[in-house]
């Protein structure tokens, strides 16, 4: 069965006296997307992340985020960057030297640039609690999917229910379809004769320009295009692959084919069948937006 692109995973855990809770949410998006956000420290797990959404997903936007926790609030260590602490030294000293400038550059100075010295989220990294994070995250991952799959089966019975009721109007319009022609030619024939009463100079020529007039409105190709559409639209829903964008150019092949009945048929009843499948339609569009 098809599945959503939208779902929400949970997963909270404690170890020894830290508490890290894992949230994983997806939305729509072309492609799979991931954006992984975890302490600095953890930044290893990154691609494991990764790879266990790629499990799940072919497509939409997927966000995680790890957050840790202590018994007396946020975990958190300094971190210094000595690297960029001697490119910041080196970077004044000759600012200093350029602009034959005095004083002293001392650790104070050095001090202020925020980025030299950073809180780290997370204590010392931690082998078991790395380990333990990916677990956690493994069942969240899992929750998300399970979500996905659970809203999936709800957007392909609603779709199915409205693909059935433009099949309803097809019905209703197959049947009509073929007295259309004849209303067509005998009402065309009706305003020629009102017309030049009974002056008309060549009757069967008259009959033959009506009749390919009256062909224009047959809409037999069209009804034939739009059923092999919808039964291309319902054997796809049920897959275990990724249809969604399947899915989708059926739905744009089927709209064109409502649009030319619509124009072509010239006809009362059938563009009230066509309102309402371009109705059902448009819902349809909506909701297969919405899956992988």
């Amino acid at each position: 069965m098809i599945t959503s692109m939208t779902g929400f995973g949970r997963c909270q855990g404690a170890w020894l006296e830290t508490m890290v809770t894992i949230e994983v949410r997806s939305v729509n998006h072309r492609f799979l997307e991931t954006s992984i956000r975890l302490p600095k420290s953890m930044g290893v797990l990154e691609e494991v992340f990764k790879k266990m959404i790629q499990q799940h997903c072919t497509r939409g936007r997927v966000d995680v985020t790890v957050s840790l926790q202590g018994s007396r609030g946020s975990v958190r260590t300094p971190q210094l960057d000595a690297h960029l602490a001697k490119q910041y030294h080196q970077a004044l000293r000759t600012l200093q030297r350029t602009l034959k400038l005095k004083g002293s550059i001392d650790i104070g100075l050095i001090a202020g640039f925020r980025d030299i010295i950073t809180l780290s989220d997370q204590p010392a990294d931690d082998p078991k609690l790395l380990k333990f994070v990916e677990r956690l995250g493994a069942k969240a991952v899992l929750a998300m999917a399970t979500m996905r799959k659970k809203e999936g089966g709800l957007i392909a019975q609603d779709i199915l229910d409205r693909v059935q009721s433009v099949r309803n109007s097809h019905i209703v319009i197959s049947n009509r379809a073929p007295a259309v022609g004849r209303e067509t030619f005998e009402r065309m024939k009706l305003r020629v004769e009102k017309l030049l009463g009974d002056s008309i100079p060549d009757l069967p020529r008259l009959h033959q320009e009506l009749a390919l007039y009256a062909d224009r409105c047959d809409i037999t190709e069209e009804l034939v295009r739009l059923d092999a559409h919808m039964v291309q639209f319902s054997q796809a829903v049920p897959s275990n692959e990724p249809v969604g964008k399947t899915l989708d150019f059926l739905l744009q092949e089927m709209g064109r084919e409502v649009n030319t009945i619509g124009s072509k048929a010239n006809d009362s009843a059938i563009t009230a069948e066509v309102v309402r499948m371009k109705a059902e339609l448009e819902r349809v569009r909506e909701q297969v937006q919405n899956v992988e």
